[in-house]
């Protein structure tokens, strides 16, 4: 059985969230997600366009849309591989898990910041 202490746990959900938003929702990783999905453009009540991004239609490349579309979807799926990563190989996870989590907590005190200063996007 695979027990982990508090400090653990934290470290690898903050991990999970950090990595579950880059694959979700940074512009870094709009290259990984770009086939999954197709681009609709509809002008908004200003007249101004705004792009949406609808899933594919079949198969796997449906599937994968629907899923990297869901941040809890992919967070579950995320937090599954860091998870065997570290029971797998714990000498190469640690350090990645504990980058992502410092990332995450910066991302966190960051969205306070803004949000307290008026500068949230």
């Amino acid at each position: 059985m695979f027990f982990m202490n508090g400090m653990e746990l934290f470290a690898l959900a903050i991990a999970s969230f950090r990595l579950t938003r880059l694959i979700v929702y940074d512009k870094i990783t709009e290259f990984l997600r770009k086939p999954f999905f197709d681009e609709v453009t509809e002008p908004d009540e200003n007249g101004e366009e705004i792009v949406y991004l609808i899933p594919k239609k079949r198969g796997f490349r449906k599937w994968m849309g629907e899923l990297l579309s869901c941040h809890w979807c992919t967070g579950i799926w995320v937090s599954a591989f860091l998870f065997g990563f570290l029971y797998l190989y714990p000498f190469i996870a640690e350090p990645f898990i504990l980058i992502l989590a410092v990332a995450g907590i910066a991302a966190i005190i960051e969205t306070i910041i803004g949000y307290m200063t008026g500068h949230e996007k």
